[in-house]
């Protein structure tokens, strides 16, 4: 039975989670940051990095990231243009989202985990206080996670 029209379909999607889904929300995207998080590749490096990506979907969502203000395309030759991709400052604080999905996603698909270096445990991610250095319990409310 689906809901009458003056019944809400559920909770409203929080304005955080919908501005960051906006800005990254397609494989494509987060596919393409986690290319760069190595460092500035040219727009060759990253279609033969990223497999299954046809060019016109790469220029595309390249565009929509430095729109976003995610990457930024330094030019390296005028004729024919051609560019360098780089993170940006906010596309660099993608790393931890996309170590957390990488995590989420060895654990529900069978893959992986991500290891530490020095003694090969799985990692784990934690919510903490910067200020008190204090662990989280639960990360903060859903209200505080998701609403900010």
């Amino acid at each position: 039975m689906s809901p009458s029209p003056e019944e809400p379909a559920g909770p409203p999607e929080p304005p955080a989670l919908t501005e960051a889904l906006a800005r990254v929300g397609d494989r494509w995207k987060l596919t393409i940051v986690a290319a760069l998080l190595d460092g500035p590749r040219r727009f060759g490096e990253l279609s033969e990095a990223i497999d299954g990506i046809a060019p016109n979907v790469l220029s595309q969502r390249l565009r929509q990231l430095e729109e976003s203000g995610l990457v930024l395309a330094v030019p390296y030759c005028r004729r024919p243009a051609r560019f360098l991709y780089e993170l940006t400052a906010a596309g660099h604080d993608l790393a931890g989202v996309l170590r957390l999905l990488t995590g989420w996603g060895a654990r529900h698909a069978g893959g992986e985990p991500l290891r530490h270096a020095s003694c090969g445990s799985p990692l784990e991610a934690r919510w903490y206080c910067p200020t008190c250095r204090e662990p989280a319990d639960d990360g903060g409310s859903r209200d505080q996670v998701f609403y900010a």
